[in-house]
């Protein structure tokens, strides 16, 4: 299985977004700054953030992105559904039926159970942990330290 970065991106745009304070905003720019990924692509990311209705876009001069829901209701499965889709890890090119020459009738595939039962174990874990959980684990050592230097720098790019 590989993963887009753009899931592990965006669940770090929303641990930051999870940092603001109140009604504050925090413009896509400086997210993507911050993350190190392209301006335009991020803005991608950012719009299927939106359409899954995990954050807001606030438009204007002084606008950005928030939060739109809890960070305890954001599930870490949630985002990665949001940016890479409801679509199977694993799909059959029917390689078996094709070595054993088997009528398309009797095609089979042995690794399909085994590749919805991984698929399925993966998903739950994904689902037990939120941007919450996920926050209080960035709070703590080794991290403390680190974390009063993001403040700062969303305190200096956040438009109330």
């Amino acid at each position: 299985m590989h993963m887009k970065t753009g899931v592990e991106q965006s669940v770090y745009a929303l641990l930051l977004l999870n940092m603001l304070p109140g009604k504050a905003v925090l413009p896509g720019e400086a997210i993507s700054q911050q993350l190190g990924t392209s301006a335009t692509y991020f803005q991608k990311l950012l719009r299927k953030l939106v359409t899954a209705n995990l954050i807001t876009s606030v438009p204007g001069m002084k606008g950005g992105f928030r939060l739109k829901q809890k960070a305890e209701h954001i599930r870490v499965y949630d985002v990665y559904l949001a940016v890479e889709g409801q679509q199977s890890l694993y799909s059959s090119h029917g390689i078996l039926t094709d070595m054993l020459e088997l009528e398309r009738e009797e095609s089979c595939c042995l690794l399909t159970d085994l590749m919805e039962e991984a698929e399925s174990s993966w998903k739950e874990v994904l689902k037990r942990e939120t941007i919450a959980s996920l926050s209080e684990e960035m709070r703590s050592e080794p991290f403390k330290d680190k974390i009063v230097a993001l403040e700062e720098w969303i305190s200096k790019r956040m438009v109330i």
